[in-house]
């Protein structure tokens, strides 16, 4: 231990005081103890933590024992030479680290191992200082360097575990992803059950009745992942993040994802049996595409089953298109504008089943242009307008129209 510096005042270390053949004994006595000091400490952390495994060296002798050995004669052989920092020992508490982490275990229940350590060592050490009269504020600096060592061990733990946790963690994400291939996949080979089975139990996830899939837009291209929680699947991996929902409908589930999911954007796909996961998710991409093209809102996750309107007109755009043409050929030689009103007018009326009055209602304008309209309308379409077959894809078409914003909104029905 070497003198402490404040500003321009130097502090002498108390144990750099005692007598170098103080300090020669102190450290003969430990080393000689040492042996014995780290077998009291194991079986005394064994006693406390029975679930511990004994690992064995190539020579048979259990590695925490070597590792509790080695650590104090380090510690001991820097005491004796009192220069610079006790040097941690390498490789041993690094993977007792890891194998705390690969078992599950927290690193609370790690520190208090090592604080028990460290009680354990600095009793008999205290003894032996007592033995050699080693002055009471030497041994105080001692307890001092004991714990600055310990957070020395405590840190090659801690990276042990945070390899383990980093490795187990990406272990479960690449089993995750794999199971996730299988669910989403368009075609399957015979009955995928059991695959899913055996997939989904290596990553510890019940198999549900009904999924959802999801696909989001990422807020921002370095965004972190949202915490969905563990019951959700989530690849992150996709420029566009898919996420499997097991029983969407469950109480509270719609709740905890709107939180979730706060500040993102996407489309989550209809409840769908688990085999059937793959049409789930063209849905929700059909939304995402509606979404990017502004054809429905893009602040939000919103769910398929509540656009199924949108979704049904404007993802077959060729056939409406075509069908748009066919059926509103009679309105070619109006003038643009007075053909949106014309086709308001027709769409207004075609919804309501009403007279006039209830069109107009509808369109916010007075009922006698209502009537006027509704003349023109029948003059160019003549008794196909009567014609229930013709009047749906009037509707249809019209309807699509509205969707992409062509024609505009109506009043709510009162």
């Amino acid at each position: 231990m070497t003198a402490a510096r404040t500003g321009t005042v130097t502090t002498r270390s108390a144990w750099h005081d005692v007598p170098r053949f103080q300090v020669r004994r102190f450290a003969a006595i430990a080393m000689a103890e040492a042996p014995a000091l780290a077998e009291e400490i194991l079986c005394e952390i064994q006693r406390e933590y029975p679930h511990l495994p004994v690992v064995l060296d190539d020579s048979g002798e259990p590695m925490a024992l070597v590792g509790i050995r080695r650590a104090i004669e380090v510690f001991v052989q820097h005491l004796e030479n009192s220069e610079g920092r006790p040097t941690v020992p390498p490789g041993v508490f690094q993977d007792f680290g890891r194998g705390e982490g690969l078992n599950g275990r927290s690193l609370d229940s790690l520190q208090a191992i090592y604080r028990m350590g460290v009680r354990l060592a600095w009793r008999r050490f205290a003894d032996i200082g007592q033995r050699v009269e080693i002055p009471p504020p030497a041994m105080y600096e001692l307890v001092d360097a004991g714990y600055e060592y310990l957070d020395g061990l405590v840190d090659q733990s801690v990276r042990g575990y945070a390899e383990a946790a980093a490795r187990q963690a990406g272990e479960r994400l690449r089993l995750q992803r794999r199971l996730m291939e299988l669910l989403l996949a368009e075609h399957h080979r015979g009955d995928p059950t059991e695959a899913f089975t055996e997939r989904a139990a290596r990553i510890g996830w019940p198999l549900p009745e009904k999924v959802a899939v999801g696909v989001l837009l990422r807020p921002a291209r370095e965004a972190m992942a949202p915490a969905v929680g563990q019951g959700v699947l989530l690849d992150m991996e996709y420029e566009q993040p898919r996420m499997v929902v097991p029983e969407p409908d469950a109480a509270g589930r719609p709740e905890l994802l709107h939180r979730a999911l706060a500040g993102w954007s996407g489309a989550i796909g209809p409840p769908v049996p688990l085999a059937d996961a793959a049409k789930s998710l063209r849905w929700a991409e059909a939304a995402v595409r509606l979404m990017e093209r502004d054809l429905l809102p893009s602040d939000e996750v919103l769910y398929c089953t509540e656009h199924t309107e949108a979704l049904v007109l404007l993802q077959p755009e060729e056939l409406i298109d075509d069908l748009a043409l066919r059926c509103l050929a009679p309105l070619t030689h109006c003038g643009p504008t007075h053909g949106r009103r014309l086709a308001e007018t027709l769409l207004a009326w075609l919804e309501t089943r009403g007279g006039a009055p209830e069109v107009a209602a509808r369109l916010g304008v007075h009922p006698q242009t209502v009537r006027y309209r509704l003349r023109q309308i029948r003059e160019l379409w003549g008794d196909e307008i009567d014609d229930p077959d013709r009047r749906f894809e009037l509707e249809l078409v019209l309807r699509a129209q509205r969707l992409r914003g062509e024609l505009g909104a109506v009043r709510p029905r009162r």
